[in-house]
């Protein structure tokens, strides 16, 4: 039985080539672009208003003051989307402006609408009087201030948020190259597995292959049913991996009949294939009978997750999905700490998953409770938890204010505080 990080550096080695494709940027959320993306414009395309007021040249101001006051002509008004173009300026002129709206050369900041005092009245406005000097550069957004042209938008190996999508369509991306989501093939295994609602108290709902399904549209992959395969379907098995290594499956993911029962098969059934990187059983809690191998001659690979729900969890948020950020060409996810709540003890042969709540003291520092009932059948405090603690092999004892290495119960972060 190998350790936790031995088994993490097998899965970076059996790394498996996913194709590229392009897709529009409208389509591109939670997809994986594989190059930097570039500004191919300015933004803001136009210098513009940020500010409803008066565009004036500041340098007719220098000499202004409350004894030396000067009347400034209102030649029109413009709002966003007018054609900001004047066909003469002369000194000492000035134009109302909307936000947004382009700003002519000839004028270099804006006096908002709150300051101004119209001349002859408020109800006849043909000019403005300024008796104060005016900075430049006042309530104005510059061509480019935002982006440049060539400017980096999105670093290769980003997964692709909303706000990126934001972006793409304002600076005018329409298509991005991204990584093709790898195909998920899905089995569940064992006689008592049942898709019936109404079941028999010896019978098990099959709930492993919907949670992992269900993950599908936040993890970056296309989920494919595999069904059940019953205690004696080992030669079926066997029929639809050598199917399935012809198929466009990347992945061969199995829950249930990996560990050392006699019903067990699937460890036998990958051990007929021509494999490597292969391991079976990790000195991990939960999940110590995960299993993983690469086929040879082929960009395809298995994972052999336990059956028990948690287990099962546990092994798809720290095998699975860690190996589906590596084959996209994502950087590989980094922990988040917390202070623990609770003194803790486990084997310290064992690196071990725990469910907890983290929360923020009122001082913003993170803390996290380990929640009762870990075994690997309790659902309860999976339910209740919104991260995983990472308690790492060589350490028995974890005392409260220690550091915890925490990751996310899904892989996003956005569900960690709710």
């Amino acid at each position: 039985m190998i350790n936790y990080n031995e088994a993490k550096n097998i899965l970076i080695k059996a790394k498996i080539k996913i194709k590229d494709e392009l897709v529009d940027s409208l389509k591109s959320l939670k997809r994986i672009n594989t190059s930097d993306i570039y500004s191919s414009v300015n933004y803001p395309a136009g210098t513009n208003a940020a500010f409803d007021g008066f565009a004036i040249n500041s340098k007719e101001t220098n000499k202004l003051n409350k004894k030396n006051s000067k009347q400034f002509k209102i030649l029109k008004t413009l709002s966003a989307g007018d054609n900001p173009k004047l066909n003469r300026i002369n000194f000492f002129e000035t134009v109302e402006v909307m936000t947004g709206a382009l700003i002519p050369r000839f004028f270099d900041t804006i006096i908002p609408i709150e300051k101004i005092v119209f001349y002859p009245s408020n109800k006849n406005k043909k000019y403005i009087v300024i008796n104060e000097k005016i900075k430049k550069n006042q309530h104005i957004r510059y061509a480019g201030s935002d982006y440049k042209k060539k400017d980096l938008i999105v670093k290769k190996g980003t997964i692709i948020q909303s706000s990126h999508i934001l972006a793409f369509k304002t600076l005018g991306v329409k298509n991005i190259k991204v990584k093709k989501k790898p195909n998920v093939l899905f089995f569940s295994t064992g006689n008592e597995i049942s898709n019936n609602k109404n079941i028999v108290n010896w019978k098990v709902r099959n709930s492993n292959s919907h949670y992992i399904k269900s993950l599908s549209n936040n993890f970056l992959f296309n989920y494919i049913d595999g069904g059940i395969l019953r205690d004696n379907d080992e030669k079926l098995f066997k029929k639809q991996i050598d199917k399935n290594i012809k198929s466009k499956i990347d992945i061969i993911i199995t829950s249930g009949a990996v560990s050392a029962g006699k019903h067990d098969f699937v460890p036998s059934v990958v051990k007929k294939f021509n494999i490597s990187n292969f391991f079976k059983g990790v000195a991990i809690r939960p999940g110590k009978p995960v299993l993983f191998a690469k086929f040879k001659k082929t960009e395809k690979v298995i994972f052999g997750l336990p059956g028990n729900p948690i287990s099962s969890s546990a092994c798809f948020r720290f095998f699975v999905y860690p190996y589906l950020l590596n084959i996209l060409g994502v950087k590989s996810e980094k922990a988040f700490k917390a202070k623990l709540k609770n003194n803790f003890e486990k084997n310290k042969n064992y690196t071990k998953f725990l469910k907890g709540k983290l929360t923020s003291t009122d001082d913003g520092k993170l803390e996290v409770q380990i929640l009762k009932g870990q075994e690997s059948f309790r659902i309860k405090s999976f339910v209740t938890s919104n991260i995983w603690g990472v308690f790492k092999v060589g350490q028995s004892k974890f005392k409260k204010g220690e550091l915890i290495e925490c990751y996310s119960s899904g892989g996003s972060n956005f569900d960690i505080f709710y």
